[in-house]
């Protein structure tokens, strides 16, 4: 997994890239948790997300945890059909704000 953090219109937008899965969702943990931390709004763009595991999802659940403790804003954008199939799956597309677009998160 590769990941990228790009700063825009006052939020922030955490790129995941390739695989969210055991072996690497330690980092994408580490990332979202301190992405969360002084923002006031994070997008997580999983549009070049292309397999996520349990551990992954759960890296995104405590990463939306964390961002409602701090008062902030946590969105996905630009889900990819496997991630957006596992989402629903396990029912977190009724729990997360999913936006089709990053200018969509944007303007929300």
């Amino acid at each position: 997994m590769k990941h990228e953090v790009i700063k825009k219109q006052a939020a922030s937008i955490v790129v995941l890239k390739g695989d969210v899965d055991l072996e690497s969702s330690p980092a994408a943990r580490e990332v979202l948790l301190k992405s969360v931390e002084g923002a006031g709004k994070v997008l997580v763009d999983l549009s070049s997300v292309t397999y996520i595991d349990s551990s992954g999802v759960a890296s995104l659940v405590e990463a939306l945890q964390a961002a409602k403790r701090n008062g902030g804003r946590f969105a996905l954008v630009a889900a990819s059909d496997p991630t957006r199939r596992v989402l629903e799956l396990a029912r977190l597309d009724k729990v997360f704000t999913i936006y089709t677009t990053v200018d969509e998160g944007l303007q929300a």
